[in-house]
């Protein structure tokens, strides 16, 4: 239907539209005239009221519905002893389709303008913000993002995200339902061959059951003039260090984003013991920073998280 129409409701249509609503209830009122006493044509406000619905203020949709409510009585041969009480549950048949309707197009105004700030914010952001689907692939990417990973003209939207970090491909799951909110130091890659210590913090969700993955990316090699430092934990032929099922909790939560605090409140246990915890998982990963251990999680230990 037209009133359904995407560009239907957008704000410039408001006077045509509201001529065009009043145009229908002149006509519905001629013709309930015309047709009297055989039929009563009065349900016929109701597209009237629809159309103004996106464009009248909630006191004016009363109004209106109080109008048509009454031209409908008028121009009815229903007997006249009930004629007040219809004229209350028309009108508030007649209003209450209104404000549905408006508060529908109201709902929906509101989602788009939220979503125009969002990519608005997203495009001049000076920090690199990509999202990843399910299966890996770079959905969106703003010019940031393409000025760091990609030296060339080429695009970096449907590229798969192993090919700049590979670190960040093991954080999509499509089997876990917690929302990981993690930071991690790793090694970025360009297009053309490039490597960059990069600061990492990300995010996954899901929308309609698929996993996906939101980050921002921060080029740190001029911070860092040796790049990210060469890691023991790294798969080396050797095998990796075995963890406890005690170090392998803190670890998941850790992963997971939570705080000392967090994670002795979630595992029944004080934040001190936590801290040891924590320090005998960096002894054994031969990390120091709780970023390496993240990227250490997503490379060695994935399939405990």
């Amino acid at each position: 239907m037209m009133i359904l129409s995407e560009k239907f409701w957008d704000r410039p249509n408001r006077i045509p539209v509201l001529i065009v609503s009043a145009g229908i209830i002149a006509l519905v009122a001629v013709a309930d005239w015309w047709t009297t006493p055989y039929v009563s044509l009065g349900f016929l406000y109701l597209i009237p009221i629809m159309l103004a619905a996106g464009f009248l203020p909630r006191p004016a949709l009363l109004l209106l519905g109080m109008l048509c409510a009454l031209l409908s009585e008028t121009f009815s041969s229903l007997d006249s002893t009930w004629r007040v009480s219809r004229l209350i549950l028309e009108t508030l048949a007649l209003a209450g389709c209104g404000l549905f309707v408006s508060e529908l197009v109201r709902n929906r105004r509101l989602s788009l303008e939220t979503q125009q700030r969002l990519r608005a914010l997203v495009e001049t952001s000076p920090a690199a913000i990509i999202t990843v689907d399910q299966r890996g692939v770079i959905e969106v990417a703003n010019q940031a993002a393409a000025e760091l990973l990609v030296a060339t003209e080429a695009k970096l939207i449907g590229k798969p995200i192993a090919q700049f970090l590979p670190d960040l491909q093991n954080a999509l799951r499509s089997d876990r339902e917690a929302q990981l909110r993690a930071s991690m130091q790793c090694q970025a890659h360009r297009d053309n061959g490039e490597t960059l210590a990069a600061d990492v913090w990300f995010s996954t969700y899901k929308e309609n059951g698929a996993p996906k993955l939101a980050a921002i990316i921060a080029d740190v090699t001029e911070q860092q003039p040796d790049a990210v430092p060469s890691d023991p934990a790294r798969p080396d032929g050797a095998g990796r260090p075995s963890l406890n099922d005690r170090q392998v909790a803190v670890l998941r939560l850790l992963f997971e984003g939570l705080r000392n605090s967090e994670i002795a409140s979630r595992l029944e246990m004080t934040p001190s013991a936590v801290k040891n915890i924590l320090q005998q998982v960096f002894l054994k990963t031969g990390v120091n920073k709780r970023s390496q251990l993240v990227r250490v999680a997503l490379e060695r230990y994935r399939d405990l998280l």
